[in-house]
């Protein structure tokens, strides 16, 4: 049985996007798991015994940890002689695919699902885009997580056509379309804690909170919809990176209780379904996994006109698209959405429509698993 090595900085990583693979993979592949993390049996409890390997991969740069676990990662490699090393995200990706490379790893893939680099400028720009370079020629097959990111990959010189590819329609894992689903009990619950009534119209932000996902857009934009319309209400739901929820307090002070700011949760489907608008103000973003969530409960969404985004909301279809920064097209689509709940619905249900048909799991599941089979040339 064919050897595969999956390699990611982080056990979230794993919980968040390769579950699944990894569970259709069990009965081809001999699948093993690389990530940072002292808990060898965090995939027990989703039912999945594969080994589970720690290596200190750090997230930021940290030239000795990096090196450390670079020597990890080639000794292991050379060691358990994988057919497959499969890297999720930057830092897994650049150590890995160097390691496996002068290991002597036979076939080595990275995913990129979004660059760092692409807000960055400077010198800053130039090392992380270097990075990707390295990486990216270190590897023998690249996938990307949607095909307008592919094309600006390429575009900036950092894959070629003929190496890289994408699963599918896009995105590195689908989505689940009976957890992501309409639910009117899980709306009631959510919006009765906020002290939200069924009238108000409800905009939602899922995800990490930092300058680049353009949250403080969205706070702007929403004190101008807030001036004409208070009925208006904004979640916003993830992890705070750098100090968004103060700032966004700050410029929301005069609507400040119709703003409910949460922090993680692991039940990100009961807040979508509690939602009428997702919004999506990033800078950057490799596929935007989120919009096809929300889209999945029959929830349209406004997203900025970057790469990876377009790729899931169809301007007027499933949602809206304004270009990145632009705070006064992004509260007029706000207020289009509260004054054409019939568009909003019609948008909704053309938004679970597509994300069934185009982005399930199953089918992006399938897709890599054939993606596999087809490179180590099994049949069955």
């Amino acid at each position: 049985m064919k050897k595969v090595c999956f390699v990611v900085a982080a056990e979230i990583t794993v919980k968040a996007f390769l579950l699944d693979h990894i569970r259709a993979m069990e009965p081809y592949f001999a699948v093993s798991v690389v990530a940072n993390s002292g808990d060898a049996d965090f995939m027990k409890p989703f039912g999945i015994t594969v080994p589970m390997i720690s290596v200190g991969i750090e997230r930021k740069i940290s030239p000795f940890a990096d090196l450390k676990a670079l020597l990890a990662l080639y000794w292991l490699f050379r060691r358990e002689k994988f057919d497959v090393v499969h890297s999720v995200t930057p830092k897994a990706g650049l150590l890995s695919m160097i390691a496996a490379r002068f290991a002597g790893t036979p076939v080595r893939i990275h995913i990129f699902t979004g660059q760092v680099w692409a807000t960055k400028r400077g010198f800053a720009r130039w090392l992380l885009k270097f990075m990707d370079k390295i990486l990216a020629t270190c590897a023998t097959h690249i996938l990307v997580d949607s095909p307008s990111q592919r094309n600006f990959l390429i575009g900036q010189g950092v894959v070629s056509p003929e190496k890289s590819g994408v699963i599918a329609e896009g995105s590195i894992c689908g989505v689940d379309a009976e957890r992501f689903t309409p639910n009117a009990q899980a709306r009631e619950r959510i919006r009765r804690r906020c002290g939200i009534s069924e009238s108000d119209t409800v905009f939602l932000y899922l995800g990490r909170l930092n300058r680049d996902k353009g949250l403080l857009d969205l706070a702007h934009a929403f004190l101008q919809v807030w001036s004409t319309r208070k009925d208006a209400r904004l979640i916003v739901v993830g992890p705070d990176e750098e100090g968004m929820k103060g700032r966004i307090e700050s410029i929301c002070t005069p609507c400040l209780e119709n703003i409910h700011i949460e922090d993680y949760t692991d039940v990100p489907e009961d807040f979508i379904a509690a939602s009428d608008v997702f919004c999506l103000p990033s800078y950057r973003e490799g596929f935007g996994v989120v919009v096809i969530q929300a889209a999945a409960a029959g929830i349209p969404s406004i997203g900025t006109r970057i790469y990876g985004v377009i790729d899931t909301i169809e301007e007027g279809v499933t949602g809206f698209l304004y270009y990145p920064g632009d705070v006064k097209g992004l509260a007029s689509k706000m207020i289009e959405m509260m004054e054409r709940p019939d568009l909003r619905k019609t948008m909704g249900e053309n938004a679970r429509l597509s994300a069934c048909e185009r982005f399930s799991g199953g089918r992006v599941t399938k897709a890599l698993c054939d993606y596999y089979k087809s490179l180590l040339h099994i049949n069955n």
